[in-house]
């Protein structure tokens, strides 16, 4: 974890064998391996086609969704580096920046594609000072890693959407934290990470937030 996943080159983790671009190719280059790194011949965890495959998964999902527009680009590119936040802090509890700086240079990509400047900057703040309010009041309350990641989709969402992503991944998290108490697969007081839940949250407001924010409203004020 002392590497950088954005300058450092794909390697096998064993050996330290730097991958070519043909051992890159999704899917194909794990069943043309054989599941095995072709230096040391050391299997290949099986996470990487699944990754693989749910990634070009979700990209045709989202195209059939969005239809071919800059918005599916912007869509699926913040679906892989979601999907990388996920893994990663599942794992190690960590969210990396060089993540986030890629979901802020989407945000500001998408800020002046849609020219609504203020809408993108209030969310760029009103999720993240929140969630750092919180790391004030409550000792271990929330990683900063969770702040920037927060602030950076925020700018990318907007304020209406960043706090439905907010609400989501609470919510998410919630469910799943009690229902991992209950089952005593976790303690009471364990942390566990909050970063695969923002990243849900943060996914479903980019895909969906439009509708269920129209749907909120038409069920308060309708």
């Amino acid at each position: 974890m002392h590497e950088s996943i954005t300058f450092d080159r794909s390697h096998c983790p064993k050996c330290g064998y730097v991958l070519k671009w043909y051992d890159l190719i999704p899917l194909l280059s794990y069943i043309i391996l054989g599941g095995k790194c072709r230096s040391c011949q050391t299997k290949i965890s099986f996470q990487y086609p699944i990754i693989e495959l749910l990634n070009g998964a979700a990209y045709l999902g989202i195209y059939l969704y969005l239809g071919l527009s800059w918005q599916t680009l912007i869509a699926c590119l913040l679906f892989s580096a979601l999907l990388v936040v996920f893994v990663i802090d599942l794992r190690y509890k960590i969210i990396p920046n060089g993540l986030v700086v890629f979901i802020l240079i989407l945000g500001v990509t998408q800020m002046f594609l849609t020219g609504d400047y203020i809408r993108h900057i209030i969310g760029f703040f009103i999720v993240s000072g929140i969630l750092i309010l919180l790391s004030l009041m409550v000792k271990n309350g929330m990683g900063m890693g969770d702040i920037k990641l927060m602030a950076a989709a925020g700018l990318l969402l907007g304020w209406d959407k960043i706090l439905l992503a907010l609400m989501i991944g609470s919510v998410v998290g919630s469910v799943i934290g009690i229902g991992l108490i209950v089952f005593k697969m976790i303690k009471p007081r364990q942390a566990i990470p909050f970063g695969p839940f923002l990243a849900t949250g943060i996914m479903t407001a980019m895909l969906f937030g439009e509708p269920i924010i129209n749907w909120y409203i038409g069920l308060v004020f309708g």
